[in-house]
């Protein structure tokens, strides 16, 4: 019974263990997804504050210097939308794409990341006017951050499942092994008495006189036998200790 307490206990403290580690791989590497985030946030927010400036400078070839040198150089997908989220311009994404398509991959950008307004100051007026917005969404570096944890814990899990399966081949090669050793050794236990007894029952088919000292001893192998049995009977219980004179054991396995 401890026995199997213990072992629910290690399998519990495993599973325990097992889960923290989950855990803290998940939180560390959200954590890093989370950092690259906020990074990639402020560089866009900077592209948009350059936007607005330069649209401020009223200079298109500052503005196409800024499309075509500074975001081009982004390692993430980026879109710039008019006012009403409608896609102008597009980077990191293939050229292949619809405005349809090209429109349901700003809507995915926004459930990731919330757009970054670009706002324009009228010097004049000083009023602010909102120009359009920087969508992006995550960088290939930050997607296999996310896939990373599960997979690192798919391979854990596997390795854990094969060495589970392993040791249970292990263990029930073990109990085989014991099971074979246990009939054998019960053969062996019972063969000697079995064979007194019937060598005492061919004594009194050819000898009926001598019944009463045979009865004698076939009660003495019938004595062994009710030992043995209730030897193996006990088998995975506790053991009973008791104080034995060793001198009378010796004299009866002589007298045996």
């Amino acid at each position: 019974m401890n026995g199997y307490r213990n072992s629910v206990n290690i399998k519990l403290g495993l599973f325990f263990v097992g889960l923290i580690l989950v855990i803290g791989l998940l939180a560390y590497s959200n954590s890093i997804v989370n950092r690259l985030r906020n990074d990639n946030r402020e560089i866009v927010k900077l592209y948009s504050e350059i936007i607005a400036k330069t649209v401020n400078e009223d200079s298109d070839t500052n503005l196409n210097f800024v499309f075509d040198e500074i975001i081009k150089k982004v390692q993430f997908p980026i879109i710039y939308s008019d006012s009403e989220s409608k896609p102008i311009y597009a980077r990191n994404l293939s050229q292949s794409l619809t405005p349809e398509q090209l429109q349901k991959s700003l809507t995915s950008m926004d459930k990731q990341n919330d757009p970054i307004p670009i706002v324009y100051t009228d010097p004049d007026s000083n009023e602010s006017i909102l120009l359009g917005y920087l969508h992006y969404g995550d960088s290939d570096l930050i997607r296999k951050l996310q896939w990373l944890p599960y997979l690192e814990i798919g391979v854990v899990a596997l390795f854990i499942f094969l060495g589970f399966i392993g040791f249970n081949s292990i263990r029930n090669s073990e109990k085989r092994n014991i099971w074979v050793g246990m009939a054998r050794e019960t053969a062996h236990q019972l063969g000697t008495p079995v064979s007194a007894l019937m060598g005492w029952v061919d004594r009194l088919r050819t000898h009926p006189k001598e019944s009463y000292n045979v009865v004698k001893e076939m009660e003495s192998d019938l004595k062994r036998l009710e030992q043995i049995g209730s030897r193996f009977s006990k088998m995975g219980y506790d053991s009973e200790l008791k104080s034995i004179s060793l001198k009378e054991l010796v004299d009866r396995q002589s007298v045996y």
